[in-house]
């Protein structure tokens, strides 16, 4: 059930965390993939260990010049895309008082406005292959965020709900051609994304960590090949991961 042999995958936010975890995942199952990430030293060292069929294309989603750039890649290298999974994200305390406009552009551009950017491209791959009688997939990487306050993280939570929100609509978009659309919003995760705050922030989610144990990113990856492996008439719409003692 777990077979996606023949599948053309993207995976953004490849060089790390949970995008490179799904991706060594969808790899494994049996799936050509295009790692994407800004860091091509990164990608070069996952593809080389995953194999063959599975190469680093660098793209930065804040980018339309370079999603062009690297959209034309894949295409050439994968053809038709059927796969496409949306994991690149940024988190940063950014407490509205602090006015970081910098900061709230960053994540906005990353977290929604990348994600849409790679929605349009591979919208028509996602249509085509699912006209040819393929599965087509379209996940997006949100948020426990989307619906859970925390306090200076106001922007990133609005980023996630939006995205969020964004997927809940796709389908009423996608559905009729057959493309499924998955959204899965993941709690405490141990992944790089800490490493983006500051000292104080490190510190908060080092000790959630300790208090309620977080979930591995190999999770949301088990997550992400168990939804895209199914018949392709069935789409798991909407997950939600959590730490079992995640109030």
């Amino acid at each position: 059930m777990t077979d996606l042999t023949g599948r053309n995958a993207v995976v953004t936010g490849a060089a790390s965390g949970i995008g490179a975890a799904i991706a060594t995942q969808l790899a494994e199952a049996g799936a050509a993939v295009a790692l994407v990430s800004r860091r091509q030293d990164r990608l070069d060292d996952l593809a080389g260990k995953l194999g063959p069929r599975t190469y680093g294309v660098a793209l930065d989603v804040t980018s339309q010049a370079s999603v062009d750039a690297g959209v034309e890649q894949i295409h050439a290298r994968l053809g038709t895309v059927d796969l496409v999974v949306n994991a690149a994200g940024v988190m940063l305390a950014a407490p509205i008082e602090a006015g970081r406009l910098d900061d709230w552009t960053r994540m906005i551009d990353t977290n929604l406005t990348g994600v849409l950017r790679l929605v349009q491209a591979f919208t028509p791959d996602l249509i085509e292959a699912a006209g040819e009688g393929r599965t087509a997939d379209l996940v997006n990487i949100s948020s426990i965020g989307a619906h859970v306050v925390f306090p200076g993280y106001a922007v990133y939570g609005a980023t996630k709900a939006a995205l969020t929100q964004l997927s809940t609509s796709l389908p009423a978009d996608l559905a009729p051609y057959d493309v499924r659309v998955t959204n899965i919003e993941p709690g405490l995760t141990d992944t790089e994304l800490a490493t983006h705050l500051d000292e104080t922030g490190q510190e908060l989610i080092a000790s959630m960590n300790e208090q309620i144990g977080p979930l591995a990113a190999s999770d949301i990856a088990d997550l992400v090949t168990f939804a895209v492996s199914r018949r392709r008439e069935f789409n798991l719409r909407q997950i939600f991961a959590l730490p079992t003692r995640q109030a």
